[in-house]
């Protein structure tokens, strides 16, 4: 049974994670292409980048309750409900990426409040600036995107977003470097051949779901016939939470990058490349973590409470055990990744240095990963909320603090900071699954 599930869970987990890390590839690309234009514009995008997440990332939680309520009446034999879920949910998600339009502009106005160099503080922003204008057809595309994972329809979104990494080079390659008639942007070409890749991946999404045949049983057209308030309360229950979830974990990301800027250009451009780096392997972490979620939740949309514990154990174990390997590849090629980004020694120095920290809290990484999607199949989003509050800003961050300025241990201590995040937030998330997944009220 334990082999039947892994082989269900890996069936889903694949073209998630491929499509995951299709959109990881993306941000990589620009990094090495911006890259290439010097380690100030490197550094600036750091910044940016940490800022910018903060908001997509809230974006991402607002839209991810979509998957579950799509799985759970799904596994009911609700079809018509799939289709209300879907359509509710774009109303609401295009709300919110207007309103996250507005706070990536405040929050590029206040880079040059955070004692950051003084090189990089325009550039920064004004790439920040561009980039909040990709939010629109972002929060259309996960729409899609979370809707067809709820009825296991995966294939097309890892598709198009593998095509879209197509689109995003040739935009860099064209706007960043200036090409094809067009002047050189630098980092905010970065940023407009992000909207365009972003463009295309909502648009191409959205036409194969509303034309698919085996889409039609779910009727996924954008016909309105009423705003349904009492689905739109069940979309923010989960989103909402999920939203906060996602903005705490990385906030203190986005903090600990603000810090590290502290101590210099150089230390920040090894602190993105590192961070650029573990985020690939975080992806295919966060692509099980939504395959389990749509197990968990198929299953609680059966009432099968053996099912569901199932389900998220299975995809724990499965999850780090990918972690590990990816944390010998870190130590093992610690000292070349970091060159696909940099050829400055320093950089690439204290990058390797921040690799073998990369690898010891993968294992971490992963079990929280997917602790949360466990936790958000049995719609239980409270109590995670409040866990990942206190892991990163009551625990993480703190002593990361400590460590590096009261400790001199400098960007290190920064690092080891998160990795004591990390844990605690996977520790708690599987002790509350296995606590709450026992219970029939959580099966709804």
């Amino acid at each position: 049974m334990f082999r039947n599930e892994i082989k269900k869970t890996l069936v889903l987990s694949v073209p998630i994670v491929v499509g995951q890390l299709g959109q990881m590839l993306m941000s990589v690309v620009d990094n090495i292409m911006v890259g290439k234009v010097g380690t100030q514009a490197l550094a600036a995008a750091s910044i940016a980048n940490s800022l910018f997440m903060l908001i997509m990332v809230v974006g991402f939680g607002l839209t991810v309750a979509v998957t579950p309520l799509t799985a759970i009446a799904y596994g009911s034999g609700k079809d018509e409900e799939c289709g209300i879920v879907l359509r509710q949910g774009i109303l609401l998600n295009l709300f919110f990426g207007i309103l996250l339009c507005g706070v990536t502009y405040f929050l590029s106005e206040c880079i040059q409040f955070l004692n950051q160099p003084p090189e990089i503080v325009d550039s920064a922003s004004l790439y920040m600036k561009v980039l909040g204008f990709s939010m629109l057809p972002l929060m259309l595309f996960q729409s899609y995107r979370q809707f067809a994972e709820g009825v296991s329809f995966l294939k097309p979104a890892m598709i198009i977003t593998l095509l879209a990494n197509i689109v995003n080079i040739l935009a860099n390659w064209i706007f960043i470097y200036g090409n094809l008639g067009v002047a050189p942007l630098g980092l905010t070409g970065a940023g407009i051949a992000t909207i365009s890749s972003r463009t295309f991946m909502a648009m191409a999404l959205m036409f194969i779901i509303i034309k698919s045949s085996k889409m039609k049983r779910f009727d996924p057209s954008l016909n309105y016939r009423k705003i349904d308030f009492s689905m739109m309360r069940r979309l923010l229950a989960i989103g909402i939470p999920a939203g906060f979830q996602y903005f705490f974990e990385v906030s203190a990301f986005s903090a600990s990058a603000i810090m590290v800027g502290w101590m210099g250009t150089i230390p920040l451009a090894a602190h993105q490349i590192a961070l650029n780096l573990a985020s690939i392997s975080f992806m295919v972490a966060m692509g099980i973590s939504s395959a389990a979620t749509i197990r968990v939740s198929t299953a609680v949309g059966k009432r099968d409470i053996h099912g569901t514990r199932l389900a998220g154990f299975t995809a724990a174990a499965l999850c780090a055990g990918f972690m590990a390997s990816a944390g010998l590849v870190f130590i093992g090629f610690r000292f070349f990744l970091p060159t696909l980004y940099i050829s400055e020694k320093e950089v690439i120095d204290i990058s390797a240095s921040l690799l073998v920290i990369v690898a010891f809290f993968q294992i971490s990484d992963g079990t929280q990963a997917v602790g949360l999607g466990i936790l958000r199949g049995i719609t239980d989003m409270k109590i995670p909320t409040l866990i990942t509050l206190a892991a990163y800003w009551l625990m993480g961050l703190p002593s990361g603090y400590y460590m590096a300025f009261k400790l001199d241990m400098g960007i290190y201590g920064i690092w080891y900071g998160l990795l004591v995040s990390l844990s605690i937030s996977g520790i708690f998330m599987m002790l509350r699954f296995n606590s709450k997944s026992k219970k029939e009220v959580y099966l709804h």
